[in-house]
């Protein structure tokens, strides 16, 4: 988020001030109890691109989460596949904390240093279940960028683990620690929208590439280490006026628009409308019945649920995707439209999204606000802070954060199932009670990746 959004989302917590709970607490001057040495604890950075820190790839600009992240804990390790990175991620610490980080290739040294508390987890998707297992299995508290997972199983196993060790994981879900979006759920558990029947999920499209040639990977990128447990393959690489790294690739930030790192749109903004769907439709403990692909366009041929051209992106750029619940609920998750969540109940509609809530049940809160408490009630009966307090304060308290990686497993297993689904083209059926796919051998071989030998979860096991 940059400075225009920062600045327009407060002055958003000022019109929504009528709401009916104390929605500006202590938001300026927030890391007020972090300040003394002993309450900071030592975070390490595994992965400092452009989702950790601009600056970490060469881009002027303050984006990303950790400068939020270093006003309530100090960065003492950084560690990246790119060397180029790394260092420089290891020289914005310096700056910060005027003491030098620890700068690894091999996010392992992280596990084995004791004095390290917090994990924070900004590599591609494909890292993000194996870094997050392995740090809680060591005894680390553990922030990780969304999506939590490339497959269904990997959050399933996410799940048992962060039970088993009772490490503390929040889930870099945002949209859940921002007041329009609380207020949204608000309206709904309070009976504002009526019987809640419908979320319409609005995310975008992925972008086409053109073909991008085979090339020798740069000095300075580890690509065995980048690609880890996924299978290997050879490094594409095409410069041209792209996006922020001025370039087509399968690597850095454009590994998005890959099945085999990624699920493009569906788990890229889809992790973050269609948890709020999933949360504000009270879902989070359940998955849909059937998902029903109705429109699907992808950038290449799929044969099988596989991809049969290599040189190009390969996740769906148009789609039109209907999830079933119990009691004919319905999360429909498309491509086009405004971008974020329109809720729609017996008595009334809101719509949802990082610059607005609007919609007469919203409207009415000027006459009928709801109760006091009502937005702390939806925000797990906690004050409303922002999303990186949110966690420092669950891990201080031991207590669970608001993303918490249950529920956002059950929402990012819609996205995933949904990606399953645009792949084959076809219907398929989901038992949410024991996580498996009825009735098609074809899509259940989708729905897990053979882990490349030599990238194993270690640490122990369940």
């Amino acid at each position: 988020m940059n400075r225009s959004q920062i600045s327009r989302r407060h002055v958003l917590f000022s019109t929504l001030a009528f709401a009916g709970a104390s929605i500006l607490r202590s938001r300026d001057g927030r890391a007020v109890e972090f300040r003394q040495t002993n309450d900071r604890p030592r975070i390490a950075a595994v992965g400092t691109g452009s989702r950790w820190c601009q600056k970490a790839t060469g881009i002027d600009g303050p984006w990303g989460s950790a400068p939020d992240v270093r006003q309530f804990g100090d960065y003492v390790a950084v560690c990246d596949a790119d060397s180029s990175r790394r260092q420089r991620a290891a020289e914005l610490v310096k700056e910060w904390t005027a003491a030098d980080p620890a700068v690894y290739a091999d996010y392992k040294a992280i596990l084995d240093d004791p004095k390290i508390d917090i994990v924070h987890i900004s590599t591609p998707d494909h890292w993000h279940a194996r870094i997050a297992i392995e740090s809680m299995l060591a005894g680390k508290d553990v922030y990780c960028e969304k999506p939590m997972t490339l497959t269904i199983p990997e959050g399933r196993e996410i799940c048992q683990v962060c039970e088993k060790t009772g490490r503390v994981v929040q889930i870099g879900t945002q949209q859940r620690s921002e007041v329009q979006f609380i207020t949204a759920v608000a309206l709904i558990q309070n009976g504002r929208l009526g019987k809640i029947r419908k979320a319409t999920c609005s995310i975008g499209g992925a972008p086409t590439s053109p073909e991008i040639p085979v090339a020798a990977p740069p000095q300075e990128l580890d690509w065995n280490m980048w690609q880890g447990p996924v299978a290997e393959t050879e490094f594409r690489y095409l410069a041209g006026n792209n996006g922020e790294t001025q370039s087509w690739s399968r690597c850095h930030y454009e590994f998005r628009w890959w099945y085999e790192y990624s699920g493009g749109k569906l788990t890229d903004w889809g992790a973050h409308h269609v948890d709020i769907a999933t949360w504000g439709m009270g879902l989070t403990n359940t998955g849909p019945k059937k998902v029903i692909p109705q429109h699907v366009k992808h950038p290449v041929e799929f044969r099988d649920g596989y991809p049969v051209d290599r040189t190009r992106y390969n996740t769906a750029t148009e789609f039109l995707i209907r999830a079933v619940f119990e009691d004919d609920l319905e999360i429909e998750i498309r491509h086009d439209g405004d971008n974020g969540i329109l809720f729609e109940g017996t008595e009334g509609r809101i719509f949802v999204n990082r610059g607005r809530i609007s919609g007469k049940p919203y409207e009415d809160l000027k006459t009928n606000p709801l109760p006091a408490g009502a937005l702390e009630a939806a925000y797990k009966n906690r004050p409303l802070v922002d999303h990186f307090r949110n966690f420092f304060e669950a891990a201080r308290d031991r207590k669970e954060p608001i993303s918490d990686v249950f529920s956002h497993h059950r929402a990012l297993s819609t996205c995933h199932l949904a990606g399953i689904a645009a792949r084959l083209n076809r219907s398929i059926e989901w038992d949410p009670v024991n996580e498996k796919i009825h009735n098609d051998p074809q899509a259940e071989a989708l729905l897990a990746r053979e882990v490349r030998k030599g990238f194993e979860t270690d640490r122990g096991s369940l």
